[in-house]
């Protein structure tokens, strides 16, 4: 039988998480959390279990104030309880109760706060280390002007009257469990690091940081504070991953090497499944296409712990096996069967369901999807415009197409986007494709021309490189990049439909009229025509995108660069 140290008295949260826990458990019950922590060090516990986060409460502080007295123990896992506050009082003789005092514990009236404001405005609060010895003492003395706020079981089990039920709505509480072992991986985990008291520095939070979104790790919970002796800077990070992950030691040892700059600054507290305050609809994923922009996203929807499954033509498991099995469906397929994926598995999709398209065509993919798939189905298009060797989201643009049927499904994909840094744009179908005309079509298009162009009059990319500048070098690199890599993307992206060829088209005519007219040597023309298209290049965009421009040229004139 193991023995848990929690918050008491019976009947209590903490004694509900306990039981929740380990039912047959010996629970050891406490009024403060510094006798909980204490029981545990003198091994009179096997786990404490201690409040640390509360939906409506908040951080609760003064747990990380004592994480630097475990040092034989580690934050093991988790247990997120409901928490159901009632209002309750003794037996009155008249039906208006209108209480002079009410009594709880401090962090139960920050969970209920506004209900008492609403309700109770003119009562006095009175906050009680040992709640049940507060009951006892009203039942004893028959102080029927006093109120209680808990939990129902704890009211009626001393005998008291409820008033009102469930005053705080959307109230849970995280409880860590401390333990004596560093839990293993599961796939889905969390690490916890706490710094020692560190010394005074410009930037030193910003550059821990920077360590970790470099490397695409994200940071679930952040707080620094001074240490209460020594007043210097410490810092609390929750990180995603295992502390057995490759990628977050190699962080830690930087931040603990390059950054902070001295040895044991930082101290492991511990490693556990991720806990997840959100509610969260999906459960898992099905993918129609196994190509690496598929393995690229389940990888990072498992990490956020969606189970996910993926079919195609050489898969065990089929997409009509897999449809029925999963929440969302994603075709990730090569844009030109993107259409004929939709019209052969959307129609197995059933109520309830969503279809994401991972494309890079809106208009005619859309078109095809509505006219297919039932009307409870929801739908959207993401296009990601990154490729499968980029480590993270972070920055990266995505077009998101939003239509009349996408719901909360469609929703928490798009948060996934967005916690993982990617920069959002909401298109509409005709505008995605118009604008890709311009981002990828027509860049494409021109590659591709300018490569046939080189080889026609036997150029070599070499003697180009010694006669540009380096903003006017991008579209010899863009091009070079084009043709070292997958020739059948880049022909795809050229063969879209939608309104993106209009761009193309349009350009095709102006080149021709611009030749003409330099050939003619029209000056007076030519600038008239850029004079006319100032207006679509402001300054502001330059500014800007310069920046970029500069920092490359910065580092390419470093010496070593």
């Amino acid at each position: 039988m193991i023995t848990i140290a929690t918050l008491g008295p019976q009947g209590s949260d903490g004694y509900r998480a306990a039981m929740q826990y380990s039912p047959d458990a010996k629970v050891l019950l406490f009024n403060r959390i510094p006798d909980i922590i204490n029981a545990f060090l003198k091994e009179e516990a096997d786990f404490a279990f201690v409040p640390i986060y509360n939906t409506r409460e908040g951080e609760i502080k003064e747990y990380f104030r004592l994480q630097e007295l475990l040092d034989d123990g580690y934050w093991e896992d988790n247990l997120v309880l409901p928490i159901h506050l009632s209002f309750g009082c003794l037996q009155q003789e008249t039906l208006s109760f209108i209480p002079a005092k009410i009594i709880g514990r401090g962090s139960v009236f920050k969970q209920c706060e506004d209900y008492i404001s609403e309700h109770y405005p003119e009562a006095t609060l009175l906050t009680v280390p040992d709640i049940g010895t507060a009951m006892e003492d009203i039942k004893n003395n028959k102080r029927l002007d006093y109120a209680i706020v808990d939990s129902e079981e704890l009211l009626l089990e001393h005998g008291f009257e409820i008033v009102d039920r469930e005053i705080a709505a959307y109230n849970r509480t995280r409880f860590a469990i401390i333990g004596g072992n560093l839990s293993g991986e599961t796939g889905y985990d969390a690490t916890a690091i706490i710094t020692r008291p560190l010394k005074d520095r410009v930037g030193m939070l910003v550059d821990i940081l920077s360590e970790f979104t470099r490397r695409g790790i994200n940071i679930l919970d952040l707080r620094s504070e001074n240490d209460i002796k020594t007043q210097k800077l410490q810092i609390y990070l929750e990180i995603e991953g295992h502390i057995g992950n490759e990628l977050l030691q190699d962080a830690l040892k930087c931040i603990e090497k390059d950054v902070i700059k001295e040895e044991n600054s930082l101290r492991l507290l511990g490693s556990f499944p991720r806990v997840d305050m959100r509610v969260k609809k999906i459960r898992s994923f099905g993918f129609v296409g196994t190509g690496s922009m598929s393995e690229w996203f389940a990888d990072r929807l498992e990490n956020e712990g969606y189970q996910t499954f993926m079919t195609g033509r050489s898969t065990t498991m089929s997409p009509e096996e897999m449809i029925p099995k999963v929440d969302v469906v994603m075709i990730c397929v090569p844009i030109s069967v993107t259409v004929e994926a939709i019209l052969k598995y959307g129609p197995l999709l059933e109520d309830g369901q969503a279809l994401i398209l991972l494309a890079g065509e809106s208009e005619q993919t859309l078109f095809a999807a509505n006219d297919t798939i039932s009307k409870g189905v929801e739908l959207m298009l993401v296009h990601n415009l990154w490729g499968p060797q980029t480590l993270t989201m972070k920055d990266k643009n995505a077009s998101v197409v939003r239509t009349p049927r996408s719901g909360s499904f469609c929703s928490e994909f798009e948060a996934f986007l967005y916690k993982h840094g990617a920069v959002i744009s909401q298109d509409s179908p005709n505008t995605h494709d118009l604008l890709m005309g311009v981002g990828q079509k027509l860049p494409t298009t021109i590659s591709t021309a300018l490569a046939m162009t080189l080889k026609q009059h036997k150029i070599a990319c070499s003697d180009i490189g010694t006669h540009s500048t380096l903003t006017s070098l991008y579209g010899i690199l863009a091009m070079a990049r084009i043709h070292n890599q997958n020739p059948r993307t880049y022909a795809e992206i050229m063969s879209t439909g939608g309104d993106g060829r209009k761009i193309v088209r349009s350009f095709a005519e102006n080149l021709l009229r611009v030749v003409d007219m330099a050939e003619g040597h029209d000056i007076k023309g030519l600038c008239d025509v850029i004079d006319q298209s100032k207006s679509h290049l402001s300054p502001q965009f330059l500014a800007e995108h310069m920046k970029q421009s500069k920092a490359v040229d910065s580092v390419l004139s470093r010496p070593n660069g």
